[in-house]
Order: structure tokens, then C-alpha cells, then sequence
């Protein structure tokens, strides 16, 4: 396809502006997609408000966005598995293939990985994206490409639930409800955890999880979250906790709620890039740690779900911005966070 296309840049921390780039020519294994909706993104509003995360720093003009669903508007030679016209979501990862992680299967863990909005690589706000086909998974007719954007933080919460061994008959406490929080609750459920209790201080949120169907939510700011959680489980804890806010206090509450020999997982990273945790009582209980990269092998099932009506992504959203308001969207986004809880781009 030729012709060029409309891409929004960051211009500089807290500055959006536009541009046009020529349409992306794809190759032989690529598909070119006509993108839709782009979700936004922790990470993106962490570099708009603060120009890098650790080490990946923001040299503009950059493109954000890595959530992306769209259609398929070409195939290149190889592709056999697209058409056009094919709604699709886009796995945003492209790795090597030939190092141990990936050889290994958790390519997730690949060091040369190509993530859209992770600088130096531009993200997805953008009009099309030629992107690798077999990163590109078809949906299927009753799932639409909002949903298809949003396949990517359910990932996350699905490779969260996974890497702690959730299953039918436990009880699971999620520490924080921003949107991978929400994702991380609604996979717990769908992989059949009964009991899912979610810890946040910002009200509507908690009654975004409440409606998305947590079993309790607990406001940690008006409530002991021990307490609490000893009268909901006769003091015996809970079998799992997932940390998604990066925050300290969450983390050493998991510990204590826990149940000796319960596993918690980290997705949520700290600000300062450290905790402080209570060694002596990991140990008493025998604690299983786990953390969270990304994910991997996780779209088709992300998929699934979905179509099977098991998870429920855009009860998440609660905004959709014009592509042409991204300013507005991005600035939002950042000074809103009490009643924002996930906001997507409509590119077209």
C-alpha cells in the first residue's frame, strides 16, 4: 500500500504532537494492519510523565502504544494462516528465536526482544503497523478489535495467574485494581480460582472489580487488610496473592495474609526499584515467590476467554479517546488516575 499515514509523536514529557510517516511496506512474513483501537498503556503514561523507566529512556520524537487490535489490509508472500480482512490482535514482542530462552520456550526472557514502545522502538499510535504474521492472532467473528487491543493486558493477567498455579478450589487476594489488576482477577476466575478478594485505596476502582466480579474488595485505606482477610478465611489465609501495584506496603501485606506454603507473585514494579521484605516470616511460612515478565504463549487463550464470555476486557475501559484528542487522552491518562482506570485510543 502506498501513500503515508497519520502518527502521533511524543514530543517531549508531557507533550504530544503529530506527524506523517510514509504507510509501512510489509515483508514477506509480515502482514500490513490497518489499526483500530490502541490501548494506553502504564508504561506509556510512565514515559510521557517522566521521559524513561530505568534504563529505556525516551528520545523524541517517539511513538507510545503497544496494545494494538486492527484488520489486516495486506499479506506478504509467506503468510499463509491471514487474509485480508482478518480482525486481528498483535502480540507486540518480536524475538530472536535462537537464544536459550527462546529455544527454551520463555521468550518472554529473550534479551533482543522488538517491543513496540520500548525505546529505542516506536509504538503503535499510529495508522498501520507491519508487524510479524504469526504475532498477529485472528479473532474470532464475535470478538471485536476494542477487545482485540485489550488481549494484551489480559496476557499479562493470565501469564500472572499462571506463574502462581491458580486453580479451582483456592482463594486468591490481588493487591491493586488498576487494569492489569482487573485482568489479573477476572483470569484468576476464569481458570476457576472461586474466591477473589482485591486490595485497593481508590474506591471506584474497587467497584469497577466488584462489578467485573471480584468476591470481596477491601478499601485498605478504610480497613486492616489482616483482619479482614482472617475473618473471610477463619484465619487460615489465602492459597495466592498477586501484586500489581508495586507498592511495599502491599507486598509485606501479602506476607502476612498468606497461608504458610501459598505462593505470591510480583507483577506490579516498585518506584524505587527495591523493597524491604520480612525474611524471617517467608521463612516460618515457606513462601513460593514468583514474578511476572510480559508473558508468553498466552494470546490464544487471552482469545478464548474472551470469545467464551469468561472475561469481560472492556468492562475495563471506562475511556475512549479520538485518535486526534491523543493530547487530551495522554494528559488525562496521567491526572486522573482516581477515575480513570483504562483508557483506549480509537485510531479509526
Amino acid at each position: 500500500m502506498e501513500g503515508n499515514m497519520k502518527v502521533a509523536v511524543m514530543l517531549g514529557i508531557g507533550k504530544m504532537g503529530f506527524t506523517t510517516r510514509p504507510i509501512p511496506q510489509p515483508k514477506d512474513d509480515e502482514v500490513l494492519v490497518k489499526l483500530e483501537y490502541v490501548g494506553i498503556c502504564g508504561s506509556d503514561i510512565h514515559y510521557y510523565e517522566h521521559g524513561a523507566i530505568g534504563d529505556y529512556v525516551v528520545k523524541p520524537p517517539f511513538v507510545l502504544g503497544h496494545e494494538p487490535g486492527g484488520t489486516v489490509v495486506e499479506v506478504g508472500k509467506n503468510v499463509r494462516h491471514l487474509k485480508v480482512g482478518d480482525r486481528v490482535a498483535l502480540e507486540p514482542g518480536k524475538t530472536c528465536g535462537h537464544c536459550e530462552a527462546c529455544r527454551t520456550g520463555n521468550y518472554n526472557l529473550c534479551n533482543d526482544v522488538i517491543f513496540f514502545a520500548t525505546p529505542p522502538v516506536d509504538g503503535v499510535f499510529q495508522e498501520y503497523v507491519a508487524h510479524e504474521a504469526d504475532l498477529c492472532f485472528k479473532l474470532p467473528d464475535n470478538v471485536d478489535t476494542m477487545e482485540g487491543a485489550l488481549i494484551e493486558p489480559l496476557a499479562v493477567g493470565f501469564h500472572a495467574a499462571n506463574q502462581g498455579g491458580a486453580h479451582i478450589g483456592q482463594t486468591a487476594v490481588v493487591f491493586g485494581a488498576g487494569c492489569i489488576g482487573l485482568m489479573t482477577m477476572m483470569a484468576l476466575k476464569a481458570e476457576g480460582v472461586g474466591r477473589v478478594y482485591v486490595v485497593d485505596v481508590m474506591d471506584k476502582r474497587l467497584e469497577k472489580a466488584r462489578e467485573l466480579g471480584a468476591t470481596v474488595v477491601i478499601n485498605s485505606k478504610k480497613e486492616n487488610v489482616l483482619d479482614r482477610i482472617n475473618a473471610l478465611t477463619d484465619g487460615r489465609g489465602v492459597d495466592l496473592c498477586i501484586e500489581t501495584s508495586g507498592q511495599e506496603i502491599c507486598t509485606r501485606q501479602a506476607v502476612d495474609i498468606s497461608r504458610k506454603g501459598a505462593t505470591i507473585v510480583f507483577v506490579g514494579y516498585p518506584a524505587s526499584g527495591e523493597e524491604t521484605l520480612p525474611v524471617s516470616k517467608i521463612l516460618d511460612k515457606e513462601l513460593t515467590f514468583k514474578s511476572v515478565f510480559r508473558y508468553r504463549h498466552i494470546y490464544p487463550m487471552a482469545i478464548e476467554a474472551v470469545a467464551t464470555g469468561k472475561v469481560n476486557v472492556k468492562g475495563v475501559v471506562t475511556n475512549v479517546f479520538d485518535f486526534d484528542d491523543i493530547q487530551n487522552a495522554m494528559d488525562r491518562s496521567v491526572n486522573d488516575k482516581a477515575d480513570i482506570v483504562k483508557s483506549v485510543v480509537k485510531i479509526s
